[in-house]
């Protein structure tokens, strides 16, 4: 056996003994309920490399770096401005970096579920055979604890959801609901004694031309969601109540009353979109008005459940809607009988109520009308028409309709037509 045989089969002998007490000290931290930050700083160390922990979609969980490896991250464009690491950038591959410096991510799953992503960044030389090794015993205990947390996650859920329900539902009456309100909000570490905002987020619905999604996947999506809702509140104040409500994530967010919670609200909006990378889901957003005691709250609940509802019918997908912000439309959705909202749609637009590309045109051209105050050669020039084009239209529209030019309370029952259209459809 030559000199360099033997070398390398003392290089090979020391790289697993280097990925065997790697496992052993990974396995102990588990033993001992330790945390992703363990399991991380002991990567790093056993390595020499940067750690960090993300979600699927790239939100850090826990990380062991220094300065310089969130530098060399940042300066090949990793990282997006919230902070988010692009890892559907990295994929499972290796990426150089500059001066020899390596970036890896490593799939982290259990049972075909896919939980993490660990990313690694090598900032002397690349990433070798035997560090991939590594990486993947890592990633393994890593899913073992990770499944722990999300079983236990799983149950507190479930408990704070039950709890928050029945606060929302007023069953939590009584002589001393007050004290039993406050004692079982300890018990979660909520602080609802300030003042609060509810918000109701909802991941989008699918596109028509989206195919069939199992009721797996969504419930994935769901629960991502869920951890990301979860993950940027902790950020911002450990205890803001965070729950999934299975179709929907229900927040407690302090904010200034002088505001209305405006400013923290789309702080932690924005902070949950991110760049909408990492197979993120577009979500919307309902607010409602600040609730400055818990008998406020079941309201809010409600005012927050409208607002994301009649948000994303006037808004579309990806919007963020404040109760407050609604106007004619948070009376609108006051009225639970939809049928009679349509009917009185159809009775005052007649023919302009159909679902045709026709009677949508001539809508969009009596919305432009109204708003410039029946102003024709306003209107035409807004919607790039020919002054006696838009006089056409305004003859049409008034034969459909009526006089809409010379009496003020036919424009009023017309503009609140249009508006019942935008939330029944």
């Amino acid at each position: 056996m030559t000199g360099e045989q033997v070398a390398d089969q003392h290089s090979a002998i020391e790289a697993l003994a280097r990925i065997d007490a790697l496992h052993r000290a990974l396995t102990q931290i588990v033993l001992e309920d330790g945390s992703l930050e363990n399991i991380g700083a002991e990567v790093a160390r056993v390595l020499d490399v940067g750690v960090v922990v993300t979600s699927t979609d790239g939100r850090e969980r826990a990380a062991a770096v220094t300065i310089d490896h969130r530098a060399l991250l940042e300066e090949h464009d990793l990282v997006d401005p919230t902070g988010r690491i692009r890892v559907e950038r990295l994929g499972g591959q290796s990426v150089p970096l500059r001066s020899g410096a390596e970036a890896r991510s490593q799939r982290v799953a259990a049972g075909g579920s896919d939980l993490a992503r660990l990313i690694v960044v090598k900032a002397h030389g690349p990433i070798s055979d035997d560090d991939v090794q590594s990486l993947e015993r890592a990633a393994a205990v890593a899913a073992l604890l990770i499944t722990r947390q999300e079983a236990i996650t799983a149950v507190e859920n479930k408990y704070q959801g039950d709890f928050l329900r029945d606060l929302f539902l007023h069953r939590t009456g009584g002589p001393n609901s007050d004290e039993y309100v406050a004692e079982h909000a300890a018990t979660f570490g909520w602080d609802l004694d300030r003042p609060i905002v509810v918000l109701c987020a909802e991941i989008d619905p699918l596109q028509p031309d989206t195919g069939p999604v199992s009721r797996l996947v969504r419930r994935q999506w769901q629960e991502r969601f869920a951890a990301a809702w979860r993950q940027v509140t902790r950020g911002l104040d450990s205890t803001i109540p965070t729950v999934d409500f299975s179709s929907e994530v229900v927040v407690l967010l302090p904010v200034d009353p002088d505001n209305h919670g405006h400013d923290a609200v789309r702080r932690a909006v924005t902070a949950v979109a991110g760049d909408k990378g990492g197979g993120r889901r577009s979500f919307s957003v309902g607010v409602s008005r600040v609730a400055a005691s818990l008998h406020e709250l079941p309201e809010a609940y409600a005012q927050a459940q409208r607002a994301v509802e009649v948000g994303r019918r006037v808004h579309g997908g990806g919007s963020t809607t404040f109760f407050d912000s609604l106007g004619l439309h948070r009376l609108i959705a006051l009225i639970p009988d939809q049928s009679e909202l349509r009917s009185f749609a159809h009775d005052v637009l007649g023919p302009l109520a159909d679902d045709t590309t026709e009677a949508a045109d001539l809508r969009r051209t009596l919305q432009v009308l109204l708003d410039t105050n029946f102003n024709v050669a306003e209107a035409a020039r807004s919607q790039f028409f020919h002054y006696n084009t838009m006089r056409y239209r305004v003859s049409k529209l008034e034969r459909l309709l009526g006089p809409l030019s010379e009496d003020p309370h036919l424009r009023l029952d017309v503009a609140v037509a249009l508006r019942v259209l935008e939330i029944t459809g």
